[in-house]
């Protein structure tokens, strides 16, 4: 094949100002306003079927939490999501759910059902709807236009551009990438296409137009619960969470660490690492003394986790797995001072923070054990989630014992897990540490 032949030098700067001085064609000034008029048409043909969602703190009369959410039916059904009514859910005799109309007229909703897991609510708001977004399956491709609509800020009713990017690879459950600004107050407002198909549901974002929907599919399967011959709501929606919360743990840690383990070689250790394709893993090191030619101990760190976390209330969240190594060497600490460092770092493992009104304190019990390869210094600590019987929390921490100038301390870290889980967890944790 030819090479293209570049451009002489000399004519790029004298071409590109001559261009720059001719008009404008119609056709190109038509191209340029495209976007901008599809926008605005896609915006007043569809906002009336969005409204501002507001938590409402009785005690103050005033609104404490603000949102968006959709109208999906013609008796007045509207999709949003979980965490945007969590405070209603969680303290019900605090907290009353609102929409406010175009004229500014706020009614009371009803919150009929939820799915905390893909962080979806559907409220019932009281009167039949003139205009309502149908959803169903919409074929999408990398790079296609779409339109996120919300409440961003309590600044009114916003339409913002954006392109889809694909449902994202290292998660426990259906996120899509959307490359557009959702901004808080925008949650539960639906992303759509140019003719008015829902792609899905806005949800979080990370900045710099970074942004994260749940897939239409998640929320047509909670509408049809809804829409289903004698469905009625739950009375205390926090028993179907608690309901939800186990099921979802039981199917992404049921097979956790089934199979041969993936290791990695760590300074002296081989450790469990990358325990299924949702999990990234990071790593670093540093020395004690950094200008020091031999430092006084080297520590190694090997951290794995997923992205994703089950938001429950403001203060608190499940369902989030870590793994952190953390390897300790020297060369120059005798066998007593190397037993006080490690045993210092073994103590200082930290915790998951938590609050009260949700979990019990933490209980630990410590204990020598022979893993399969090695003797190591075990302690489990858990505490249960108060409103959710059956599910805990749990940190694993493991030292390994038996030489003198190297350790390994390593724990794992579980939220919202069953006992038979944690302890199945716990024995194949063990298998994956060992020395090299």
């Amino acid at each position: 094949m030819r090479r293209a032949r570049p451009c002489p030098p000399g004519l790029v700067l004298p071409l590109a100002a001559l261009l720059a001085l001719l008009p404008a064609s119609p056709r190109a000034a038509a191209a340029q306003d495209e976007p901008r008029e599809a926008t605005s048409t896609v915006f007043a043909r569809y906002s009336e079927r969005i409204l501002k969602v507001q938590v409402i703190e009785t005690s103050s009369d005033a609104k404490g939490t603000i949102g968006t959410g959709f109208l999906v039916s013609a008796d007045g059904l509207m999709m949003t999501n979980y965490h945007v009514i969590s405070d209603r859910v969680q303290e019900p005799a605090k907290h009353r759910v609102e929409v406010v109309e175009a004229d500014g007229r706020a009614r009371p909703v009803e919150v009929l059902a939820v799915d905390v897991v893909h962080d979806l609510a559907v409220l019932r708001i009281g009167r039949p709807a003139t205009s309502w977004f149908t959803l169903a399956p919409v074929p999408v491709r990398q790079g296609d236009r779409l339109y996120s609509l919300g409440h961003p800020n309590d600044l009114g009713l916003s339409i913002v551009e954006g392109t889809y990017n694909g449902n994202l690879k290292h998660t426990l459950y259906p996120k899509i990438h959307f490359t557009g600004s959702i901004n808080p107050g925008m949650s539960g407002g639906p992303t759509i296409t140019g003719d008015g198909r829902v792609v899905g549901v806005n949800v979080s974002t990370m900045g710099e137009q970074r942004s994260f929907l749940v897939p239409e599919t998640q929320a047509t399967a909670l509408l049809a619960r809804v829409q289903a011959a004698g469905f009625r709501p739950a009375a205390d929606l926090t028993v179907e969470i608690a309901q939800q919360l186990t099921a979802y743990q039981e199917a992404y840690l049921g097979t956790l660490l089934e199979g041969a383990p993936r290791l990695a070689e760590v300074g002296p250790f081989r450790v469990l690492t990358e325990p299924a394709p949702v999990f990234r893993c990071w790593g670093g090191s540093e020395r004690s003394d950094e200008a020091e030619a031999e430092p006084t101990y080297t520590e190694i760190w090997h951290r794995c986790g997923t992205d994703d976390e089950v938001f429950i209330a403001d203060d608190q969240s499940s369902g989030t797995i870590e793994i952190v190594h953390r390897v300790l060497t020297t060369q120059k600490l005798n066998a007593a001072q190397f037993g006080a460092l490690y045993s210092q770092r073994f103590r200082f493992a930290g915790f998951v923070d938590g609050s009260e009104k949700h979990v019990t304190e933490w209980r630990c019990a410590v204990r020598n054990v022979r893993a399969p390869h090695t003797p190591v210094r075990a302690v489990l600590c858990l505490r249960a989630l108060k409103r959710m019987p059956g599910l805990y929390d749990a940190q694993f921490h493991v030292a390994l014992l038996g030489r003198r100038n190297a350790g390994l301390i390593s724990t794992l870290t579980l939220t919202g897990a069953s006992w038979a889980n944690i302890d199945r967890l716990a024995d194949r944790y063990l298998e994956g540490l060992a020395w090299r």
